[in-house]
């Protein structure tokens, strides 16, 4: 059996073996190019895939499923290798049962390269909504996700899944990046909220939303079930939970007039089990600190605050010599920690999610 590829912490000299990269899909990385650091990939195409396909990858799940549960090769793995060829000898796929759709979720989070904080992806809650049919019922799941995960501020890592892709069949999309975003107005002098909500603001708008154009309007949900046509549902204020941002000893940052919300749903990914993908799954952690300060507010393709939070704080913004930049970031950092602590709502500093992650590694 290999052992994988050898990888070395400086920091301590250690060397670990990944195996999990040969089980892994190619990335569109080469020896010239790397794609793994882009913040927004492509969107996948979700290609649907053969039966013959679809077998091979079930088959393969549940090897590692029954694996799991200590039962490989038993008995009742053998019966349920049996009926789910069958299933898709009839119908061109199959259906999880509900623990192998949970296992499914959770090691799917344990997988994924991008996201530091898997440490925690045995606690993933899985909501399984693959009985509805309608927008308006995905509508109330979103609710009830929203609900379940936000819980007063002690946020609770939940994913909901929709039904999956089936052949001949339209998809179950969420149109929205996130549940809760902010939307965004592209102006002739510039944008007033969210520049990276500017295209879904428009679809909203096109379907009939009224919007106050302020900052941090919170976007209707734009949802599609199967071959049905995209409805928009805006979602209670009841279900959403926002956080002002002050700092602690600078109260002239409140002349900004920050705030953010304090879940970050995921919604426009898909999840790939077992040769099924399922193109509806919003998915939540909690924020790291510097999601918020740094790439939401300073980033000059959002709401480019840099600037103007250094001119607040009286730094020499004419010269990088003055640090100016570092200094402004540090301190929105502070204020975003300050205010979601002082909020009761649950989020990570950067130090200690990557020490986290090197624990998760390990």
């Amino acid at each position: 059996m290999e052992k994988g590829v050898a990888l070395k912490n400086f920091q301590d000299g250690s060397v670990l073996f990944d195996t999990l990269h040969m089980k892994a899909e190619v990335a569109g990385c080469n020896e010239k190019r790397c794609v793994g650091s882009i913040v927004i990939p492509d969107e996948e195409k979700h290609i649907k895939i053969e039966p013959s396909q679809v077998k091979n990858e079930a088959l393969k799940f549940l090897e590692e499923y029954f694996q799991t549960q200590q039962c490989l090769n038993t008995l009742q793995h053998k019966e349920r290798i049996k009926e789910v060829l069958t299933e898709i000898d009839n119908c061109n796929s199959y259906e999880l049962t509900e623990k192998e759709l949970i296992f499914g979720a959770r090691l799917a989070w344990r997988n994924a390269s991008r996201c530091i904080g898997r440490i925690h992806w045995k606690n993933l809650h899985v909501f399984d909504c693959r009985h509805v049919t309608t927008a308006q019922q995905m509508f109330e799941c979103c609710l009830q996700h929203l609900r379940f995960a936000t819980n007063k501020g002690n946020i609770r890592s939940t994913i909901s899944i929709f039904p999956h892709q089936r052949n001949n069949h339209g998809d179950f999309r969420i149109w929205n990046p996130q549940l809760v975003r902010y939307a965004g107005y592209k102006q002739d002098d510039g944008v007033i909220g969210d520049p990276s909500s500017i295209e879904i603001t428009e679809v909203a708008l096109s379907l009939g939303w009224v919007s106050k154009r302020t900052m941090f309007d919170i976007l209707p949900l734009i949802i599609q079930a199967g071959s049905t046509e995209p409805q928009l549902f805006e979602i209670p204020k009841e279900y959403i939970l926002e956080v002002n941002i002050q700092h602690p000893v600078y109260p002239q940052l409140d002349r900004l007039g920050l705030r953010w919300y304090a879940v970050p749903v995921i919604s426009n990914m898909a999840l790939s089990c077992g040769g099924l993908t399922f193109t509806a799954i919003p998915f939540n952690g909690w924020y790291m600190s510097t999601e918020i300060s740094v790439r939401n507010f300073c980033d000059e393709s959002r709401y480019n605050l840099l600037k103007p939070t250094a001119e607040l704080l009286g730094y020499n913004t004419s010269t990088h010599m003055s640090l100016w930049k570092d200094r402004a970031v540090l301190e929105l950092t502070a204020a975003v920690l300050h205010s979601y602590q002082a909020a009761g709502v649950t989020m990570v500093d950067h130090h200690s999610t990557a020490e986290s992650f090197m624990k998760h590694l390990h």
